[in-house]
């Protein structure tokens, strides 16, 4: 083998000229890439109902308020509106995203999205170990 035919292969596969299938395990939009994906979706909206249901609570017990603007009037006024509406907004967010899933900027924005209901639910759970500890302190 010499240099140049070395060199040829490597520049060949970079290209994607020589046979794809070795590619394949790399690259990106795979049905095990769309499976990960799915099951990143499905996790965000149990962050959610989870977010509804602390928000809901916290909010009963005037410890909070819902940062969302458009739903803050609904938590203090109809409980089942209120998660239903927040669920139904976050699952067609996700439906939209999903149909995208193919397009890079989808993908990257179901990733912050599920981050950021990951943070909400961190905050969720300090908050409820500082009432915890309050309670068993007093």
């Amino acid at each position: 083998m010499s240099a140049d035919s070395g060199f040829e292969q490597k520049l060949s596969q970079a290209t994607g000229s020589e046979d794809d299938a070795s590619l394949t395990s790399h690259a990106v939009g795979t049905s095990q890439h769309f499976r990960w994906l799915e099951g990143i979706v499905k996790w965000m909206l149990v962050l959610n109902l989870c977010d509804a249901l602390f928000t809901l609570v916290w909010v009963r017990w005037g410890l909070a308020r819902e940062a969302n603007t458009l739903l803050d009037e609904l938590v203090n006024e109809n409980a089942v509106a209120f998660v239903a509406t927040k669920l139904g907004l976050v699952s067609l967010g996700s439906w939209v995203l999903w149909q995208r899933r193919s397009r890079p900027l989808a993908v990257i924005a179901i990733f912050i999205a599920f981050v950021l209901y990951y943070l909400v639910l961190l905050y969720h759970v300090q908050y409820a170990s500082g009432l915890l500890r309050q309670l068993l302190s007093a």
